[in-house]
Order: C-alpha cells, then sequence, then structure tokens
C-alpha cells in the first residue's frame, strides 16, 4: 500500500475537528473512519485510499449531524496554549478569526490544502470537484482571506 495510513491520523483528525468542533466527537469520528477504512480491505488494494479515508471521514461526520445536534466549542485557546509568543498568538487568532470568517466550502479547501498539505488533486478527489474547480477556490479563499485581514488592519 503506498499511502501511510497511520501518518494520516493527525490529518483526518483536523479534518473531522473542523466539520464537528468537538474535540471528543471529532475524536471518535476519526477512530470510526479507520475502522470502516479496515474493514474494507478490498477497496483498500484497488482504489485511491486517501480519498476514501477523507470520503469515510466527511460521511461520518455529516451522519453527525443528522443524528445529534452538536454545540460547538471554541477550543482555540488549547490549540495554541503551548505557544508563548505573543505575536504568534496573535497572528494565529487573527488567521483563526479570518478563515471563519469564508464560507464552509473554502474553509474545508483551505483545511484541506495548507493543514493537511493535500494537493490539488487529492483534493478534487476527496470533494468531487474537478482540479481546475479546487484551484479556483483555493485562489478564491486566498483573496477572500487577504481582504478580511487588510479589514482589520493586520498587514
Amino acid at each position: 500500500m503506498s499511502l501511510e495510513v497511520k501518518d494520516q491520523y493527525d490529518k483526518i483528525y483536523k479534518y473531522c475537528y473542523f466539520k464537528v468542533k468537538n474535540t471528543q466527537l471529532a475524536e471518535d469520528l476519526t477512530q470510526e473512519t479507520f475502522l470502516r477504512f479496515f474493514s474494507q480491505s478490498s477497496y483498500i488494494s484497488r482504489g485511491k485510499p486517501l480519498a476514501y479515508l477523507y470520503t469515510i471521514a466527511r460521511n461520518l461526520c455529516v451522519d453527525s449531524y443528522k443524528k445529534t445536534d452538536i454545540l460547538s466549542l471554541d477550543e482555540s485557546a488549547d490549540d495554541i496554549s503551548e505557544k508563548n509568543d505573543f505575536y504568534d498568538v496573535e497572528t494565529y487568532m487573527a488567521l483563526k478569526q479570518a478563515v471563519d470568517a469564508l464560507p464552509l466550502d473554502l474553509q474545508e479547501i483551505i483545511l484541506l490544502r495548507f493543514i493537511n498539505d493535500l494537493s490539488v488533486l487529492e483534493i478534487s478527489i476527496i470533494t468531487g470537484l474537478s482540479r481546475f474547480a479546487v484551484y479556483r477556490r483555493v485562489n478564491n479563499a486566498l483573496s477572500q482571506l487577504k481582504s478580511i485581514l487588510r479589514e482589520e488592519d493586520f498587514s
């Protein structure tokens, strides 16, 4: 198998957390993603494992919305607790607010591209969009982020 699945655990967790904004639920969804992934060994050997992993995660996140009402918890303080430099914290918070201001589809593209370091091709497989559409959305998201940060006078 060309994909080291264990190397993808943190990326899938980040993806799930982005979708549900709840640490415990994201951990549960990540675990369930890998359980389902490994239970479908016939697909793993003939398909694209990374795309399949993200597809499972996405479907589980959607299902979690259907099953329960999820309370959003802002855990940004936990995410940056190890950072001591005030400038880094300020930058992180400004970027997080700017990304949160984007539409959800663009937030997802930013997460996949820059946080999870996926290629445009991998994102197109995961989202079902063409590579050109993904490329356009990445550029659109970056343009909107620049605009938001300029409005905040963060330049």
